[in-house]
């Protein structure tokens, strides 16, 4: 049940609302592209359409035009393991209240089973953690019939990542986690003196295709409830104060390059990286090229920074996804080949400086080197622009055991061997915050194994780059709120 989504919600009165949710899906595709939904009100009733599939397969004219309503959020799911099927897609309905409720999730809940057991959810009845937080949701809800009490309720009692997204037939509310893992922001349609209407996205082209406003990103545990006065938000009794944690994969590689992070365009973040890494780990080369796609700011950054002259060696199909949110490791590998081509006379006879974003199971980069070969590479120098990745993630990316890892249990000259590279060299966390810049805080557990909530590790630890003794995970261990 671990999922990386995009989550999207709009309240516009007087608007038809479901092809800006369209519009605002397509804009977070990359985020998810196992299933897409959406609900709409309009003020009445709350209508919920959903399926396996992109946005564009889910949705066309025909079923937009039967959506009429105002106000909507809408989903797109990121494929996981042993989870891709229709239970799983969102947003999550439940018939409570007036008209029901509809959430939408980013993220991934880390005490889940305890919840589950709050609310009686047998194992086996669980579609995702989200089918969980609705669930508490519609056992909370008051006689008042206010989402937002029932939210206030039990938002307190979730542990891990999550960025919310909920529609009431009438109001519209978005909520991040105390760490805030998972980025949420708000966005205005028409003028600030006479406002049309508020968005809620994941990331900020999600408001730009739509033609709304960046206003602001939604804080670390904020609860914002949207209606006719516009957006307020309400406290919410958290159990403790925390240091906000931004996934810093959120950089590296998930948002998209003209997405805005605490302040900062990401494509500029990825081609500070590439200029950094150069410094750190230069190489003797005759061409920088980059690995589609979020490989390439980053060679851009790291052929001006080197000075070897940057170029273009893979042509990508923009048709195929991402093949590492694919749902099996056979299903990745395909993907790679069916996305990517070499072009032959700009790489035969070459030394290449290879930059990719990071390796996770060695999927891509195994296959890339071996087509670079192919096509006549004298030499390939492989760069990646963040850390070596050796810990699972516990809060919404798809990297669940150890043993999917490469790096955890091989050195660098181990990775290089395999990969078939002639070098191969990583940014340093440090260069890597130094590149974003931000104030703000960051998760970067799975780079470090400082993991800041509680986690259930398994008992045994990732061998040390360039130690010769493991390295322990440190896991923040605060009690767990009462379930």
């Amino acid at each position: 049940m671990k999922e990386a989504c995009g989550v999207f919600g709009v309240y516009a009165p007087g608007k038809r609302v479901a092809n800006l949710t369209f519009d605002g899906l397509f804009a977070l595709q990359h985020r998810g592209q196992e299933s897409a939904g959406m609900a709409v009100s309009d003020g009445d009733t709350v209508t919920v359409v959903k399926d396996m599939g992109l946005v564009a397969t889910v949705f066309d004219e025909r079923t937009l035009s039967g959506l009429q309503g105002h106000l909507a959020i809408g989903h797109t799911r990121y494929s996981t393991h042993g989870s891709s099927d229709w239970a799983g897609a969102q947003p999550v309905y439940r018939p409570v209240g007036r008209a029901g409720f509809a959430l939408g999730h980013n993220g991934n809940l880390t005490n889940t089973r305890a919840l589950a057991e709050k609310v009686g959810m047998l194992p086996g009845s669980i579609a995702t953690d989200s089918d969980v937080v609705a669930e508490l949701l519609a056992q909370s809800f008051p006689e008042s019939e206010d989402l937002s009490t029932a939210l206030q309720l039990v938002l307190p009692i979730l542990e891990g990542a999550f960025s919310l997204v909920l529609m009431s037939s009438e109001r519209l509310f978005g909520v991040r986690d105390p760490y805030g893992f998972r980025p949420l922001c708000l966005g205005r349609l028409g003028p600030a003196d006479a406002p049309e209407g508020w968005v809620l996205a994941s990331e900020t082209p999600a408001l730009s295709v739509i033609g709304a406003t960046f206003v602001r990103e939604i804080a670390p545990g904020e609860l914002v409830v949207i209606d006719a006065d516009g957006p307020t938000s309400l406290e919410v009794p958290w159990l403790r104060e925390v240091t906000p944690r931004l996934c810093i994969f959120e950089f590296a590689y998930i948002a998209r390059p003209d997405s805005r992070l605490y302040g900062r365009e990401v494509h500029e973040t990825r081609c500070r990286m590439g200029a950094l890494l150069a410094e750190q780990a230069p190489a003797e080369a005759d061409m920088v090229m980059g690995v589609p796609e979020s490989g390439v700011p980053a060679a851009e950054g790291f052929a001006r920074a080197s000075g070897i002259p940057y170029g273009q060696g893979l042509v990508k199909n923009r048709y195929i996804g991402r093949s590492f949110i694919a749902p099996g490791q056979q299903e990745r590998a395909d993907a790679v080949r069916r996305k990517l081509n070499p072009l032959t006379d700009a790489i035969a006879g070459k030394r290449l400086v290879v930059v990719d974003d990071s390796i996770v199971r060695g999927t891509t980069q195994r296959s890339v080197i071996r087509m670079l070969r192919e096509a006549g590479a004298a030499e390939v120098h492989l760069r990646i622009s963040s850390p070596p990745w050796r810990w699972p993630c516990f809060y919404g990316i798809d990297t669940p055991s150890y043993e999917e890892l490469l790096a955890t249990d091989h050195t660098v000259e181990e990775m290089a061997e395999i990969l078939g590279a002639d070098s191969l060299a990583y940014i340093s966390i440090e260069n890597l915050k130094e590149a974003i810049g931000a104030d703000g805080g960051f998760c970067d557990a799975c780079f470090t194994g400082d993991y800041p909530t509680p986690v259930a590790l398994a008992a045994r630890a990732p061998v040390s780059l360039g130690r010769t003794e493991p390295v322990a995970a440190r896991v923040h261990q605060a009690a767990l709120p009462g379930v």
